[in-house]
């Protein structure tokens, strides 16, 4: 199949799936740690890297390199490798880039933890974060970079707060000083938003949020350049091992053969959600990128292509009224995710984002009565019906 002939849609289903060589319609599960080597010459070969092949299940997987292949041509990427989770993704790609005394600067607004990562046990091993907690103002980012910034972290839409970001402006400005952007793009998926294109370097995703859609996996993912993939995969990842299995492989494959369908349904029921609660009596403010009163709407209009099912309310009354929202909910499950067929809701400041103190979280903008929601694909009725009855609950 010549991928690059195909539209998005179309990749979402086919690419990477090897149906001359397989003879399914299926992409088949390997399920093996090891491979027969056709001679002593080629193994030492495929050790040393000088061909392609598949060397041990730590390194590679047939049915990895399936998913690889998909996620990195729906991205617009030369290369991906697949990770046991989202924050393995981000551990190794910033491991592969930085040195002991180097610094990063990253935005303030990131998930919880990420935030962890970077400011706990990121300077445990000599690596220094510089957090940027106005964002969207590019000199705050530039005041930060010296001789030892190896690059800049941007997650956006960001969780829970979704901030956006602005891609190409961030990028530029990494590219003046001839350092790498990464952009965590789990919130939007490729779907509805490829930061490649618009002039990031690296991808990272947490790959059981939308790329599954059915919380069926941990899994993560890292998409780039081909030099810059290979050098992980040949380095950190063969040296830690933090492979992802053959089976959570498969289970994104069938995932992301509707990724387009699921992410539009996503956007239209958050968008309705957003739409009822910026005008609900027990509601203090709403973040959604797709609302025209969200600070950055105009920037997330141009640079995705749908706004995503995750957003953020804040109720009136005091913290035991948030609890009893959250406590109130029928249809709508309690729990620490987003990115499923489900909705979701959680309490940032005392679930995802609890190990920050309570100035830091004040910081990034996330108060104590902030309630996150993953708006899933069912009937936007119930979903209003039960988060109505919900409200009612704050005195």
């Amino acid at each position: 199949m010549q991928e690059k002939k195909y539209k998005f849609d179309t990749l979402s289903v086919h690419a990477g799936e090897k149906v001359e060589k397989t003879g399914t319609i299926a992409p088949p599960i390997y399920q093996s740690v090891a491979y027969p080597y056709y001679s002593a010459e080629y193994a030492a070969k495929l050790f040393r890297y000088e061909i392609e092949g598949y060397m041990y299940g730590r390194m590679d997987n047939p049915t990895n390199a399936m998913f690889e292949e998909r996620i990195a041509a729906l991205e617009k990427g030369e290369k991906a490798i697949g990770t046991s989770s989202g924050m393995s993704a981000e551990f190794l790609t910033c491991i592969h880039l930085l040195e002991q005394g180097d610094n990063f600067v990253t935005a303030g607004k990131i998930y919880g933890g990420t935030n962890q990562l970077f400011s706990v046990t990121l300077p445990k091993m000599g690596f220094k974060p510089k957090f940027v907690y106005e964002p969207e103002k590019l000199e705050n980012w530039e005041n930060e970079i010296d001789d030892n910034t190896k690059f800049l972290y941007l997650e956006t839409p960001s969780n829970p707060n979704l901030f956006i970001g602005d891609i190409t402006r961030v990028a530029k400005l990494a590219h003046e000083h001839e350092i790498p952007l990464i952009v965590d793009n789990t919130v939007a998926s490729p779907a509805l938003q490829q930061p490649l294109n618009l002039g990031a370097d690296i991808v990272v995703h947490s790959a059981t949020k939308y790329l599954s859609g059915n919380s069926t996996c941990i899994s993560g993912v890292i998409v780039g350049k081909s030099d810059f993939i290979n050098g992980i995969r040949e380095k950190e990842y063969r040296n830690i091992g933090p492979s992802i299995s053959p089976f959570n492989s498969w289970l994104l494959l069938l995932g992301m053969e509707t990724l387009s369908l699921r992410m539009e349904k996503h956007s239209k029921n958050a968008l309705a959600i957003a739409e009822f609660l910026q005008e609900h009596s027990k509601i203090v403010s709403v973040n959604y990128p797709g609302l025209k009163s969200h600070p950055q709407h105009e920037l997330a209009k141009k640079q995705m292509k749908g706004y995503s099912g995750l957003l953020s309310f804040v109720t009136k009354g005091e913290l035991e009224d948030a609890k009893n929202v959250l406590n109130s909910f029928q249809l709508i499950i309690h729990t620490g995710h987003l990115g499923t067929t489900k909705t979701l809701a959680t309490h940032p400041a005392f679930t995802t984002h609890q190990q920050l103190s309570q100035q830091e979280r004040e910081e990034i903008g996330i108060p104590d009565t902030m309630i996150r929601m993953s708006v899933g694909i069912e009937d936007i009725e119930d979903l209003i019906e039960d988060l109505d009855q919900a409200l009612t609950k704050i005195k």
